[in-house]
């Protein structure tokens, strides 16, 4: 097997590891939460007979651990079980999941955009006005928790002035019915990113200013644009790889939030429900579909990170 082979499966293995002991985590605290699938879901006028049967059919009166693996040997076929209302899992989730991955694309391509603009800009006049007033303002937006900028885009954006609808309404496919009922929600979710990703740009890109060949590129009097798109940006692109990788976990994250202010048809309500309803199979689908989706995009940033700049950054690990 090839050194880059073995790396990418050692690091395919980890990712693995730790979502199953996240999934593990998840059916313990959902074990713990008062009440159980059956109580939650039960209809007035149900004996104590009624409650038993009802548990015995969700599988409630076994043990976890055998519930919990019963669950994860399905994970391989795309089984994820089946909800305390008697769905499919995936059939619950194969609606308001591609919403969410719609809300959270946008919202990371405004944010990559953004901070690219944003830090790029600061970076061609370091030390200046420009790059200390960013880097004020990057930390004042990442710091901004995403239910406390959503209330103000409402207030701002919506309620004050009647600019956006703030609400989302669904269309006949289970779509928002009209692209202007994203713009709140991703906004939202792409405000504290566009700071986090502003910073790690600007931060990458200082980086490579103190090297030697763009200080020589600055000797040689080129033009502060060329030296930043030719010599700084190509060296800094696996840190901002990395940092994009993150900002997606960090939105998949925001979304449950997000989603549930704006009343998005997305997996956040799908995730508020299920955990009312202590619906375990529910609740372990959505880490699962959504911790798959945030570990093959960190992957991903770790295979370009060492495909340009070595394993040696990496501790010098093989």
């Amino acid at each position: 097997m090839l050194p880059g082979a073995g790396r990418a499966a050692r690091l395919v293995a980890r990712r693995l590891a730790l979502l199953t002991a996240l999934l593990a985590a998840v059916f313990a605290a959902v074990t713990v939460l008062p009440g159980d699938a059956a109580n939650a879901t039960s209809e007035r006028g149900e004996t104590a007979a009624d409650m038993a049967v009802r548990r015995a059919a969700l599988g409630l009166d076994r043990p976890l651990p055998e519930r919990f693996w019963d669950w994860m040997t399905g994970l391989p076929t795309g089984d994820l079980g089946t909800t305390a209302h008697g769905q499919p899992v995936t059939s619950v989730l194969s609606g308001p999941f591609p919403n969410t991955l719609l809300l959270g694309g946008i919202a990371l391509a405004a944010s990559i955009l953004g901070a690219l603009t944003v830090g790029c800009w600061a970076a061609l006049r370091p030390g200046g006005r420009l790059d200390r007033a960013t880097a004020v303002l990057a930390t004042a937006a990442f710091a901004l928790p995403e239910f406390v900028l959503s209330v103000v885009l409402l207030l701002g954006l919506s309620l004050w002035t009647g600019w956006l609808p703030a609400v989302t309404l669904t269309g006949p496919d289970g779509a928002p019915a009209s692209w202007e009922m994203l713009v709140l929600p991703a906004l939202a979710l792409a405000i504290p990113q566009i700071g986090w990703n502003t910073r790690i740009v600007r931060g990458a890109l200082a980086d490579q200013a103190a090297l030697p060949h763009v200080r020589a590129a600055v000797l040689d009097g080129l033009p502060r644009r060329r030296v930043l798109t030719h010599h700084m940006l190509p060296g800094a692109l696996p840190a901002i790889a990395v940092a994009v990788a993150t900002s997606a976990g960090m939105l998949l994250g925001g979304a449950v939030v997000v989603e549930t202010l704006f009343n998005y048809p997305g997996i956040g309500a799908v995730l508020s429900g299920a955990i009312t309803d202590r619906d375990t199979p529910l609740v372990a689908g959505v880490v699962a579909v959504t911790g798959a989706a945030i570990s093959t995009l960190l992957l991903l940033a770790d295979l370009i990170r060492d495909r340009v700049l070595g394993p040696a950054v990496r501790g010098g690990q093989p």
